[in-house]
């Protein structure tokens, strides 16, 4: 009787040392096969990787690159600050988050953005669904902190810590958002750099958060945005370096858009002496990112967290210095400017792994949230986790072959003043007086990479229905645009596939593309409404 009197003390003893262990996986002899990864993501300002951008960046590449996977083919769904990083948050394509610029007009977080999308977002679930606790640091979107939004007291949604950047990249005489409260900052390197604030915060953050959650830590860098000043320590470096004189460089874009043929060519040598320091300039600043990357990843070593750690390096978009003889900007449609860099490292993810799968910036999102442990079909974003991508489950055969890449161009109402030739409608006309904005510079590509095909298609939102095609790996510069000279019915398809991919909403973003032997034509489900599209594209 005595033993079976405590045999159900014993059972529920047992029962509750078992639920202790499964509530706070990362307490006792469990905690290695039940903690949850932690991640990190660290977003650049402008970093272009067609142009060398990774160059100065040795550590990173060493720490997170060779120690992971860096892939060769990640693009952005909009190559400007405030469309791209929406993009990144919400997992979807610009038509989908209506952020169309980097003013609060525009949607860059305005009001509407908040109310609509902001609850939405990935971290938002994340802190919500699954217990991360979540911290973040830096640039958020350009137009936050402004007083028609809520100023600096807003904190978005899904933040346990928040450190964020009032408006657009600075490195001095700046105000922070820290978590809601505003704190000034001068010009005294030592107490206001921000790249280094940014790193001081995240080791700070590291080392009081709990160790009782997994975490995830978004660090958004200024660096290499203008006004490109770099720390004291490196303002000398690179004294000899001169922008890349690859073939697109300094020439004239005589078949594509009108807003790419207005650029003087040759350019000025007041022009080209102005990007050569403007390239100096950017590289001296991602010095300092370097430094920060290495102090985060020596931090998670040092705590024995890093081997449970995911880390992304990217950028929200590309930049060009000459080419096209456009001398400094993004925004345009070519490589340069709509391809990133993206590395990653990680459990499960065995190191210097390249890949050339297609990943956009909108997949952010899914993958980190899978990585999470969260259900990404219950979300409406457009992108996909390319998490088995990174394990190796995934292959090139059963992967996306195209995604989309869309822009809404910009242009002033009235005459710039120093520039009185070029009448009103273009914007971003220096120098030199060369615009590399317009408000029908409006365009939507569909960038395809597949086993049979590396190849670009976007059309313009103007008067002419301009397009343009490339055929990547016989033009990886972008030369020769073979609009006129393509196969009929591929430019059809193509078409076809673009107004598509522009309508899409979640699962339909992710059906299979023009060169997927899954892909299905049938002429007779042209969108009507956009049949005179087609009527011109033919003409």
């Amino acid at each position: 009787m005595g033993l079976n009197r405590s045999f159900p003390l014993v059972l529920l003893n047992c029962l509750l040392i078992c639920v202790t262990l499964w509530s706070n996986p990362s307490s006792g002899v469990f905690a290695k096969s039940f903690r949850r990864p932690n991640i990190v993501l660290i977003l650049t300002d402008d970093l272009d990787v067609a142009i060398g951008g990774l160059s100065p960046l040795t550590k990173t590449k060493k720490l997170i690159g060779d120690a992971g996977i860096s892939f060769t083919n990640a693009f952005v769904a909009s190559p400007l600050c405030c469309p791209s990083r929406a993009s990144i948050l919400t997992g979807k394509y610009p038509h989908n988050h209506h952020v169309i610029n980097n003013t609060l007009e525009g949607n860059c977080s305005s009001k509407v953005w908040q109310k609509s999308e902001e609850a939405h977002t990935f971290p938002a679930l994340l802190k919500t669904y699954t217990g991360y606790q979540t911290f973040f640091a830096g640039k958020y979107l350009n137009q936050y902190g402004h007083s028609e939004a809520g100023g600096v007291a807003h904190v978005p949604p899904g933040w346990n810590y928040w450190v964020g950047l009032e408006k657009n990249s600075k490195y001095y005489n700046y105000t922070l958002s820290v978590n809601g409260k505003p704190e000034e900052h001068g010009a005294d390197y030592s107490k206001d750099y921000l790249t280094d604030v940014l790193a001081n915060r995240s080791l700070d953050f590291l080392q009081y958060k709990s160790n009782y959650q997994p975490f995830f830590m978004m660090v958004s860098i200024p660096a290499p945005h203008s006004p490109w000043t770099a720390a004291p320590q490196y303002q000398n470096s690179f004294n000899n370096t001169k922008a890349p004189r690859d073939p697109n460089f300094n020439v004239h874009g005589k078949d594509k858009h009108w807003l790419i043929r207005q650029a003087k060519t040759p350019m000025a040598n007041s022009s080209v002496q102005f990007l050569d320091d403007a390239f100096r300039k950017r590289w001296r600043t991602l010095l300092s990112v370097d430094d920060l990357v290495e102090k985060i990843v020596k931090r998670l070593e040092v705590s024995v967290e890093l081997d449970n750690t995911y880390i992304f390096f990217t950028s929200d978009n590309g930049y060009h210095t000459g080419q096209f003889s456009l001398p400094l900007d993004k925004r345009q449609l070519y490589e340069f400017d709509i391809r990133v860099p993206l590395m990653v490292r990680g459990p499960n993810i065995k190191p210097n792994q390249t890949s050339q799968m297609l990943v956009s910036n909108v997949d952010l999102g899914p993958t980190i949230l899978d990585i999470a442990g969260y259900n990404v079909n219950k979300t409406q974003m457009d992108g996909m986790s390319f998490l088995p991508v990174m394990e190796g489950k995934m292959n090139s055969s059963s992967w996306r072959t195209d995604i989309l890449v869309e822009y809404e161009g910009e242009g002033s109402n009235v005459t710039d003043p120093a520039c009185p030739l070029l009448g009103p409608g273009v914007s971003e006309c220096f120098p030199d007086c060369v615009c590399e904005d317009s408000y029908n510079n409006t365009y939507a590509c569909v960038r395809t990479v597949a086993p049979s095909a590396n190849l670009q298609y976007c059309e313009f939102d103007d008067n002419e229905v301009f397009v343009e095609v490339y055929n990547v790996t016989a033009d990886p510069y972008q030369l020769t645009n073979i609009a006129k000279t393509i196969d009929q019915e591929v430019l059809e398809k193509m078409n076809h596939r673009l107004m598509m991919l522009q309508s899409c909403s979640g699962q339909s973003c992710r059906t299979p593309g023009v060169y997927d032997p899954r892909y299905k034509f049938d002429p007779r489900q042209m969108f009507t409404s956009h049949s005179w599209r087609l009527s011109r594209l033919r003409q």
